[in-house]
């Protein structure tokens, strides 16, 4: 199962902040959580967003792929 069904996108693609929170339906505030070593909610299997400029992150759209198809192949 492909967690973009319908995108056009090629997969090397760097996606924003909006569009992780679109394709994991995971809030915004929670997915800076999951990236925050320091934070409770810290994910270790989350992606790591990528520095872009100063002031921009971005996600390899491939990997959030990823993380969900793992998620999708661990549920029982």
């Amino acid at each position: 199962m492909n967690a973009f069904v319908g995108q056009t996108f090629p997969m090397n693609q760097i996606v924003n902040i909006k569009e992780v929170v679109q394709f994991t339906s995971i809030s915004r505030a929670k997915i800076y959580e999951m990236i925050n070593e320091k934070s409770k909610y810290y994910d270790p299997t989350f992606p790591r967003p990528i520095r872009l400029s100063e002031s921009r992150i971005g996600w390899s759209a491939w990997e959030i792929n990823q993380w969900i198809e793992d998620k999708l192949e661990s549920r029982e």
